[in-house]
């Protein structure tokens, strides 16, 4: 590979030397495309919007890039123009509803962005949905919004290369907010070349690989792995929006046959997601013999999910080989670990009683299968650390994953506690490290992910926090007793569940209508947080288990969630028949059917 030092060396080099090739196509409705882009025809893009913007902004100043998923080569543009024009870009999922636009405020409020680009026709609809949000409007209103699509091409010969180098900072990557409080990882340049080689190297890419990817671009393994990736690598990559897997996800598979793809790949519940809606007709279709990187990350890589999909599709010419698990985070740029591209899956099957103590016991009665995320490349050192003590563990023993290299970011944004805290971790004898807060343990130099520290849960190939889907769900439904909800995950159907427990206000407790309630839930849960409810809970008011100070205690709603002993006054639950999911109505239990009850 060529030598740079700044993502704009990577654009200049591509656009000298590639004119012609096309870079970026995009599928909006991951079918048909909607255009493509050469290396000159986005060099030329991304001057134009860095030159619009070189008109009113200082170095580093921060520029929201907010767009709909059916613009994606628009967000393409606007991000490396973001980067071209010396400021640092930061990317949002689109406000589609009132409390994602919630979210953008609290984005805005925590970058302090000096614009917002976004096209032309959502610009419209934004500022529709603010219309009817007074409190919002004014706050979002006080930045500039720019609609790229309006910017003559024209403006990129009065562009103006920008003094930076690969400690400037390139972008923010945002964690999800637990609090309301979003945290913004700080990526520099380096940190960009720095990843962008290690996945070159370990994916085996070169100018002949081809990408699909449908991951979303304004989170890091979309952005990394599917914007970024295939411009280190000079390949084309062809881009389809999320929304087309989820409402149809043969879509994903249908693409990568088409283009003949090389490298793809997602989190574990795509992989389950397709193998268990596909259909007999739609295999005899596939031929999914070039795919030689089927990467698995963002959540944990379950081993009979890697079976049943290399079973289901081993008639289309899939090879188990080609599976590729690796593991990463926002505060690394996004690589942290992964193995061999020819090598197999490593699977250990260890004691499950002897893990939930932090031990490794191969074999026992109750095992549970572990994949190995590979090891760490290009010098970046991982280790397992006794979260309590701060002490290294020994090869063999689950503690938390601490990692150190030249991805690791430079820390949150205007967060001086919190980058102390996770990205200032020091041993005995060396650091800084970064506490992923993720626990797992080494043996024989692989990375094996067992679980995490934090209170979150990982769905859907996101963290996401209690918090906010507990707010979500009390707000749906007048029915529901605000401050009196948990959400939390169990371990169901071979992957990791959301699970919804709530008190019902008093008074509907009589004529509870359940089917409504449920639909409420997991219509806005879905629309807000993009993940499915596997079961909801509702409970008798004033039962949901809470400590002596008034919070929510949910790993004892969970416990009992799982021993069947909550005070329920409904219940809904997804059920499978032969592996495909099929629903069951809710119920409402009367006391003499929930002993729990108190009449």
């Amino acid at each position: 590979m060529a030598k740079y030092s700044t993502i704009l060396d990577i654009l200049n080099h591509r656009s000298q030397n590639l004119p012609n090739q096309i870079a970026y196509t995009f599928l909006p409705d991951g079918e048909t495309e909607s255009g493509s882009l050469t290396y000159q025809q986005l060099n030329t893009q991304v001057r134009a919007i860095a030159s619009h913007l070189q008109s009113f902004i200082t170095p580093e100043d921060r520029i929201l890039v907010v767009y709909p998923y059916t613009a994606g080569l628009e967000f393409i543009a606007s991000f490396f123009g973001c980067i071209c024009a010396g400021a640092i870009a930061v990317t949002s999922n689109p406000p589609l509803n009132t409390d994602a636009i919630a979210k953008l405020q609290e984005r805005v409020e925590s970058c302090e962005p000096k614009a917002i680009l976004t096209t032309e026709s959502f610009l419209q609809q934004i500022q529709a949905k603010l219309a009817k949000n007074p409190d919002l409007a004014p706050k979002l209103n006080q930045y500039p919004w720019i609609a790229t699509d309006k910017i003559s091409f024209s403006e990129a010969l009065e562009w103006k290369e920008p003094k930076i180098d690969p400690d400037t900072l390139a972008f923010f990557q945002y964690t999800s907010g637990s609090t309301g409080k979003p945290k913004g990882v700080m990526v520099t340049h380096g940190n960009v070349l720095h990843n962008s080689e290690i996945i070159y190297q370990s994916f085996e890419h070169s100018p002949e690989s081809q990408g699909v990817i449908w991951l979303p671009m304004f989170h890091d393994m979309g952005l990394i792995g599917g914007v970024i990736q295939p411009l280190y690598g000079g390949f084309p990559v062809t881009l389809m929006s999320p929304v087309a897997l989820i409402q149809k996800p043969i879509r994903w598979l249908e693409a990568i046959s088409k283009y003949k793809a090389t490298t793809s790949g997602g989190p574990n519940f795509a992989y389950d997601l397709v193998s268990r809606q596909i259909t007999p007709q739609q295999l005899k279709k596939l031929d999914l013999s070039s795919w030689s990187v089927a990467f698995s990350g963002a959540e944990p890589v379950r081993a009979a999910t890697l079976e049943r999909f290399a079973e289901t599709f081993a008639t289309c010419g899939f090879q188990k080989e080609a599976f590729y698990p690796c593991y990463g985070m926002a505060e690394t740029t996004l690589f942290i670990s992964g193995g061999t591209k020819t090598k197999a899956p490593t699977i250990k099957y260890v004691d499950a009683e002897a893990l939930a103590e932090n031990r490794v016991v191969v074999g026992g009665e109750k095992n549970r299968a572990v994949v190995s995320c590979g090891w760490g490349w290009l010098g970046d050192e991982i280790v397992i650390v006794d979260p309590e003590s701060l002490t290294r563990r020994s090869e063999g023993e689950v503690g938390e994953i601490w990692v150190s290299g030249a991805g690791v970011g430079k820390g949150y944004w205007h967060q001086p506690e919190e980058t102390e805290q996770t990205f200032n971790a020091f041993l005995a004898d060396k650091g800084p490290f970064l506490r992923t807060g993720d626990l797992g343990f080494l043996q024989d130099g692989e990375l094996f992910i067992t679980g995490r520290i934090k209170d979150v849960m990982i769905l859907w190939g996101r963290y996401r926090y209690p918090q906010d889907i507990e707010l979500t769900v009390e707000k749906c439904h007048p029915a529901l007793r605000s401050g009196c909800g948990a959400a939390f995950s169990v371990e169901a159907e071979d992957d990791e569940r959301l699970i919804i427990v709530q008190e019902v206000e008093r008074s509907y407790l009589r004529n509870l209508n359940i089917e409504e309630v449920v639909g409420a839930i997991r219509q806005a849960v879905a629309e807000e947080h993009t993940v499915e409810v596997y079961a909801i809970n509702l409970l008798k008011t004033g039962s949901i288990p809470k400590t002596t100070s008034g919070k929510i205690q949910r790993r004892l709603c969970r416990r009992q969630f799982l021993e069947g002993t909550l005070n329920l006054v409904g219940q809904w639950q997804f059920q499978t028949e032969k592996g495909r999911v099929s629903e069951f109505a809710g119920t409402v239990l009367s006391a003499s059917q929930n002993p729990k009850s108190k009449s």
